[in-house]
């Protein structure tokens, strides 16, 4: 199936060492295979996979990559360069703007 112009918005909230970051970046893959515009946004223990080869494979292929600043900041991890840091504003723009919308917790 052609995706062309439509929109998949990812969430992940758990660390990189949880299978959800796995089944996420497997989704984005699908769905840039198929000519989707894909999103994905790293919140709570998610940012810390922000540098993960793995995500930054999928933002090499064409997503586009957000990670919270502020769950940076607890966390007390610097801003990336390989990545938008954003917040909570930013996400709910994703949200709304994409055609699906999935949140791995």
């Amino acid at each position: 199936m052609n995706l062309a112009k439509r929109k998949l918005g990812l969430m992940v909230s758990t660390g990189p060492e949880h299978a959800n970051l796995d089944t996420a970046l497997g989704l984005g893959r699908a769905a840039l295979d198929r000519g989707a515009d894909v999103y994905l946004y790293l919140i709570d223990d998610g940012v810390t996979g922000v540098e993960d080869a793995r995500v930054q494979g999928l933002a090499e292929r064409g997503a586009k990559l957000f990670v919270c600043a502020y769950g940076c900041q607890k966390r007390r991890l610097p801003l990336s360069d390989k990545a938008t840091n954003c917040g909570l504003v930013v996400l709910a723009d994703i949200v709304n703007a994409t055609d699906r919308f999935l949140s791995f917790n």
